[in-house]
């Protein structure tokens, strides 16, 4: 389920865009036909023949990941990490990442199965009990029907929220969950909007806070001019595009401050700022005090941004 979740998506944006967007090639240990737990089989190339040239190399995984041990997995992550090559994990995937050591200072997530064990094997990691986590080149899910829903912010993120919510018709999967649920309110409820721009421009922003996208892209991918969505934005929310990207960037760092013990850096690389000094100021100016102030102090309740 987990790995057909994640390829059909893939599969239908090609077919509903009549062009190749998504090229897919299975990887396994030793190659050949791989036989899955629901008895149907893919024809795999070694993993050993895994190029630069990819895109993103999803990891599945199910049973019990954290016993998987394959040097020469390990190995082959970590030099694609070195390459740039963005990395994912499946259900189980992500504690096949974090054994290989390419998920330091990256947020993610796993099935719900494996959370404690991982917790207490990897207790600096960053793991959220959410649906799927994507941390700039880093993409995690928990396996199931979750990653339809990554998937979908995927495409959107990739060519647009039209054909997203096309692929998301196909197969029926009008119910998009957010990376959040079920442990919050998807942010088009949080923020009480109706209007598909802004529900996806929102979906865009939760899933982008460590690579944040420009307004013109913003616009484009939401199927509408930048100006056009500025006007929406000011007059639903009572702010400005960038100014609620911010907001949203700066609640995850404040998330980050009093949860990890992630060095001032790495969360204002995580939370999409430069630097630790630009990071600073502009969260000082937020919260009315530094980040470093922060961490030494009760989380205080906050009010969500007006709608």
């Amino acid at each position: 389920m987990s790995t057909a979740s994640a390829i059909e998506p893939l599969r239908a944006a090609n077919l509903l865009s009549g062009r190749v967007l998504y090229d897919l090639r299975f990887l396994s240990v030793h190659g050949g036909w791989m036989q899955s737990s629901g008895a149907g089989a893919f024809h795999t190339v070694p993993v050993a023949d895994a190029t630069e040239e990819f895109d993103i190399l999803f990891v599945v995984a199910g049973g019990d990941p954290l016993a998987q041990r394959d040097e020469r997995v390990f190995a082959i992550l970590r030099r694609l990490a070195r390459h740039g090559v963005s990395l994912g994990g499946i259900s189980g995937g992500a504690a096949i990442l974090a054994a290989a050591g390419v998920m330091t200072a990256r947020r993610f997530t796993i099935h719900w199965q494996h959370i404690d064990a991982m917790r207490e094997t990897y207790p600096d990691a960053l793991i959220e009990r959410r649906l799927f986590v994507i941390d700039r080149d880093r993409f995690t899910c928990a396996g199931g029907m979750a990653p339809l829903d990554m998937m979908h912010a995927l495409i959107a993120a990739d060519h647009g929220s039209a054909l997203a919510r096309s692929v998301s018709d196909w197969f029926i999967h009008t119910g998009i969950r957010e990376a959040e649920a079920p442990q919050q309110l998807d942010p088009a409820r949080k923020y009480d909007l109706h209007h598909p721009a802004l529900v996806a421009m929102i979906d865009l922003m939760t899933s982008h806070l460590a690579d944040p996208l420009r307004l013109d892209d913003l616009g484009h991918l939401c199927g509408i001019g930048p100006r056009q969505l500025e006007r929406l934005t000011q007059a639903r929310l009572g702010h400005s595009v960038m100014q609620l990207y911010r907001r949203l960037r700066l609640e995850k760092a404040d998330e980050l401050l009093t949860q990890s013990s992630l060095p001032l850096t790495e969360i204002a690389l995580a939370t999409g700022f430069t630097s630790r000094s630009h990071f600073s100021r502009t969260f000082r100016e937020q919260f009315g005090q530094t980040p470093s102030a922060r961490r030494t102090q009760p989380r205080p309740e906050r009010n969500q941004i007006a709608s």
